[in-house]
């Protein structure tokens, strides 16, 4: 009959709207955990544990505290109020001390802070050692994680550690002792981009 909806049609539609709203959800970033002035003292405090040198960029530049930011504002969202409360506390350590925020110090006065929070020494936090601890955790995570997530960016972790990236079959030459593999610049979630 004319204007009768099919069966059919109906289940069709109600199976494609859900999956291409999915799609576009899953699409968009997280919205950003911190602030622009957290995220340069992140950027500064990641840039200590993994500095810029001869063989590899900072983590900063393989987006690092990109990864950070998102996953704070994502799955380890339970952590954000500690967190950002470890950033102020960083922040507010360089100022007392050093009469400016910390990432506008020297790195040796960076290094000088982060020691003293590493060492449990650093005052005004609630526990200075568990946030030097995380954070250096997460940097880690984000240098040298998929880039899937949001660091690692141009696979310049991978490359530092010689990781040839994953795949799903190796040469019988790719398996020898001595021999260098050519690495696979792509995420275990496919090649797209990925924002990098």
């Amino acid at each position: 009959m004319p204007g009768e909806i099919s069966r059919r049609a109906v289940i069709v539609s109600a199976a494609i709207v859900p999956v291409a709203a999915l799609t576009a959800a899953a699409q968009a970033p997280p919205p950003s955990a911190l602030s622009a002035s957290q995220l340069r003292t992140l950027a500064a405090f990641v840039d200590r544990i993994i500095p810029k040198d001869e063989l590899s960029p900072s983590a900063s530049e393989c987006d690092v505290p990109v990864y950070i930011n998102r996953t704070l504002g994502d799955y380890l969202a339970g952590e954000k109020p500690a967190f950002i409360e470890g950033l102020e506390a960083t922040d507010a350590l360089a100022r007392r001390t050093h009469n400016g925020g910390f990432a506008d110090l020297t790195p040796a006065q960076q290094d000088a802070l982060l020691t003293s929070m590493e060492d449990g020494s650093a005052e005004g936090f609630v526990n200075a050692r568990a946030f030097f601890n995380r954070a250096r955790r997460l940097a880690l995570e984000g240098m040298f994680g998929d880039p899937y997530y949001g660091g690692n960016k141009n696979f310049a972790g991978w490359d530092l550690i010689k990781y040839p990236g994953p795949r799903l079959a190796t040469t019988a030459d790719d398996q020898k002792m001595g021999v260098e593999i050519k690495p696979y610049h792509h995420s275990a979630y496919g090649s797209a981009d990925h924002g990098h």
